[in-house]
């Protein structure tokens, strides 16, 4: 039940189904959160210049919103783009994104079937590739724009098609990343922090609860460094100004690196229950060696007392974290610091990664490369010691009436699935209601039992 691929951008709402125009044209978009706010723009600026949404077999033009960050990534990037090209020959096709920021030059000479190249600094400049002229084009790549696409407009909330399930939707707060951990490319991608003010956040956030989002998911590389660009970390700040907006909705927080954690917006989410105690926290490893090599706070013990301060202060909290296996001078000794962290911190939810070595970054030069067949038997281990651990997390909840936000019917089963407090879009399980309900609504549901990493569970009347 919890493998579900993202809606697409298909025509839906009023006057939606084939059309006949030939201003259409369809997004593939890949990679991470941050990726389909940039996805969600491009459509609002093709939108307002009067194209319109279409599948890729109506679409004249097709758009693929690549990402960049490791190499699987980037292989899927190029291989949906060649695809797309080679099921519709005649359509012109535009690679977008992270991938196109970072290597859009040599892909140009690479790969010329594809039409036009369009980084990731101003997503409104897609306008430009898809109205361009066909007589004599080749290869285009957009350059970067002078500003920064923290200060772009928002999107266009009244009428943007979101990408996201029904009654939720991705609020980045800001651009690019200040922290230089050693094995990651996106302060290559994306550049150096630059975030939006508290007041244009909160602004957009109005304007997506009022067209009737239940839950503004906040995103950025690492929520616990916005605002520092701007003289100070801002978090709690946003927070206050979003807690006086009215309405019942929810707001989560995702990615907050460890090291720049503001212990104030405890208080904040124990006094207002919209904020929801869910914590991404990508500690990535505990072993100080390890730790160090990758730019990152060398000892492990904070990471360990970060957790115990979020559950003492919030009862109920959810953890969630992200490691990193392989690094380069991995030892069975530091694999073994991260296992035993794995066990005291015990997450609710985890992720687990191979290391990837990229081009440019610090540690593609670093000695003591791992072999990727140890990294993937690592990998499997933690994800092996993790299996109990979530489970005993999620058995928890059974016999719990918790708020489920309803994301889709599952077809001929009289069923819905949705999410919980305790659970992320796309990277954590999921509800399964006993009841066919409106997806964008949410209702109280017991839960009775949990399959696998799902919960179960009907309408609490």
């Amino acid at each position: 039940m919890s493998s579900r691929s993202r809606p697409s951008t298909e025509p839906d709402g009023p006057g939606a189904g084939p059309e006949t125009g030939r201003r259409l044209f369809h997004v593939e978009s890949l990679g991470c959160a941050k990726n389909q706010v940039d996805s969600e723009r491009m459509i609002a600026a093709l939108e307002a210049a009067g194209w319109r949404v279409a599948s890729p077999e109506e679409a004249q033009v097709l758009i693929v919103n690549t990402c960049g960050f490791i190499s699987s990534a980037k292989k899927e990037s190029i291989e949906t783009s060649l695809e797309l090209k080679q099921r519709h020959p005649g359509k012109k096709v535009i690679m977008a994104g992270c991938l196109t920021e970072r290597y859009g030059q040599a892909l140009a000479g690479e790969l010329p079937e594809i039409d036009g190249f369009l980084g990731n600094r101003d997503p409104s400049r897609i306008v430009e590739l898809v109205e361009g002229g066909d007589e004599g084009r080749g290869p285009t790549v957009t350059a970067e724009p002078a500003s920064r696409a923290a200060g772009a407009p928002p999107r266009e909330y009244e009428r943007v098609h979101l990408l996201s399930f029904p009654g939720s939707a991705y609020l980045k707060v800001a651009e690019g990343c200040a922290n230089r951990c050693t094995y990651c490319a996106i302060p290559l991608i994306r550049g150096d922090l630059a975030s939006r003010t508290v007041s244009d956040v909160a602004r957009e956030a109005r304007g997506l609860l009022d067209r009737g989002v239940r839950e503004l998911i906040l995103i950025a590389q690492d929520l616990g460094s916005y605002g520092r660009d701007l003289g100070a970390p801002a978090l709690p700040a946003l927070l206050r100004e979003l807690a006086r907006l009215p309405g019942d909705f929810w707001v989560r927080l995702l990615y907050i690196h460890p090291d720049r954690f503001p212990d104030e917006i405890l208080d904040l989410l124990a006094a207002d229950a919209r904020f929801l105690p869910y914590f991404d926290l990508p500690f990535q490893h505990a072993s100080p060696k390890i730790l160090r090599a990758m730019g990152r706070r060398a000892d492990p013990r904070p990471n360990v007392d970060l957790v115990a301060r979020i559950r003492a202060r919030l009862p109920g909290a959810v953890i969630r974290t992200t490691f990193l296996l392989g690094f380069p001078g991995e030892t069975d000794e530091d694999f073994q610091r991260l296992l035993e962290f794995q066990e005291e911190a015990r997450p609710d939810w985890m992720g687990c990664f191979t290391y990837s070595r990229e081009e440019d970054t610090a540690a593609y030069s670093m000695k003591g490369r791992v072999s990727a067949a140890t990294a993937r038997e690592r990998k499997s281990e933690v994800e092996r010691r993790q299996v109990p651990i979530t489970a005993r997390a999620l058995d928890a909840a059974v016999g719990r009436t918790l708020d489920v936000l309803i994301e889709e019917r599952v077809e001929g089963s009289g069923m819905s699935l949705g999410r919980a407090y305790l659970q992320a879009p796309d990277v954590d399980g999921l509800v399964v209601v006993r009841r066919s309900l409106a997806p964008g609504s949410r209702v109280a549901v017991r839960m009775d039992r949990r399959n696998g990493v799902d919960l179960e569970g009907d309408v609490h009347e």
